[in-house]
């Protein structure tokens, strides 16, 4: 029947009605909102899309029970964690992603997806620099996610002890900072322990300066680590000229002083000042934009390899001070086209000036050149121990 007067146009009809009525300046009939139906659909996709996520991380989570049950049936989580597959996963998840999202968040959300389906017979247990709010922490939920059970210690010897004692599964523990350098006392550790590294992560530390007074003329000295008053010298120097600077033992300890003390103020991330109730007084106090922090994951167990690995090694030679005993010790790496790409000495604490040297190279200590360079290598050494081979930091 063709449509008479009476007759109710159809939903494209109306829409070009409403259109030459726009197009016309007249108001479209009282109560009708022409952007409501659009909304009410997108939204009803979001929904649809919601449940057909959920449904896929529950099926995700069943796979990986499986994949623990075919591994161990009886065993802890820690025997079927393995970090060289949750890189290959995010580098891959990386690959695919073409925007809208930003890498960083592509990789936080796939972080969390295998974290919480690691966790559900029990969590990882992990070892880090405390109390609550340490970037060291931070580090941790970056690497594990946020379904891990942290173990806050006072200091890195206790998370080395820790993780050596097996009464947590990983630990982490910051090695250099690309302002202040090497941190010693990482190294040194691993010249005693039997323990390896099994990842690194790459943490961007932007520091600031909180507290609970109003303004920085109510300051009286400054906590943090050593570290970070390091990295924030520079600004310390223009601002706050004649304030004390404290070293203690964590940024989450400053923080917890600047809670405690009147006149006392901290550097720490602005997620310590939530922890400890303080007024975030400056944000971004570093002295440089690309200040970061570069964290080891240390366990009990070398990885197999990912497919974009680093390599350390702890070298020494029977003197350090003969002429060439270190271009002895390089030459297989060149030789080969091994690129390393951090070399540190440390006392070797077996004569005076005598030393170790700890060197990073790029690839798997299994791969067929790696392993030629490396058994040469070795036949110049007087020490010779391969701390970990293990997957590059994927962001």
């Amino acid at each position: 029947m063709a449509a008479g007067r009476g007759t109710k146009k159809s939903s494209p009809a109306r829409a070009r009605g409403r259109a030459r009525a726009a197009a016309a300046g007249r108001k479209p009939a009282a109560g009708h909102n022409p952007a409501a139906a659009p909304l009410e659909q997108i939204r009803a996709a979001i929904d649809a899309l919601d449940r057909q996520l959920q449904e896929l991380i529950s099926r995700r989570a069943l796979l990986a029970q499986q994949v623990g049950i075919s591994k161990h049936a009886a065993g802890h989580t820690v025997d079927f964690y393995r970090p060289e597959r949750e890189a290959q996963v995010l580098r891959a998840a990386l690959e695919r992603n073409h925007g809208p999202l930003r890498n960083e968040e592509i990789a936080r959300l796939f972080r969390e997806i295998m974290s919480a389906c690691l966790a559900q017979q029990e969590p990882l247990k992990v070892a880090f620099l405390g109390p609550e709010g340490t970037y060291t922490q931070a580090a941790v939920f970056k690497h594990f996610g946020h379904s891990v059970r942290g173990l806050a210690l006072s200091t890195s010897d206790e998370v080395f002890h820790e993780v050596e004692a097996g009464n947590a599964d990983f630990g982490v523990v910051a090695v250099e900072n690309s302002t202040e350098g090497t941190v010693t006392n990482t190294l040194d550790r691993f010249i005693s322990s039997p323990l390896h590294i099994c990842g690194e992560v790459e943490l961007r530390i932007h520091h600031c300066l909180m507290g609970r007074m109003e303004s920085l003329e109510r300051i009286v000295r400054v906590c943090a680590h050593a570290q970070a008053l390091a990295q924030c010298r520079a600004w310390l120097d223009e601002h706050l000229p004649g304030v004390e600077r404290v070293p203690v033992s964590s940024n989450a300890e400053g923080a917890r002083r600047a809670r405690d003390e009147d006149g006392t103020a901290a550097i720490a991330g602005d997620t310590a000042a939530e922890v400890y109730g303080l007024r975030l007084l400056v944000s971004e106090i570093e002295d440089r934009a690309d200040n970061t922090t570069r964290f080891l994951v240390i366990g009990r167990k070398i990885l197999e390899p990912s497919g974009a690995d680093k390599t350390t090694l702890l070298v020494s030679t029977s003197s350090t001070a003969a002429p060439g005993a270190l271009h002895r010790l390089l030459e297989p790496l060149a030789r080969n086209r091994i690129s390393m790409t951090r070399i540190e000495s440390r006392p070797s604490r077996r004569a005076k000036w005598d030393y170790v040297f700890f060197i990073d190279i790029e690839g798997h200590a299994t791969e067929a050149r790696v392993a030629r360079a490396l058994r040469s290598l070795r036949a110049h050494a007087s020490l010779y121990r391969v701390i970990g081979s293990y997957p590059r930091s994927v962001l």
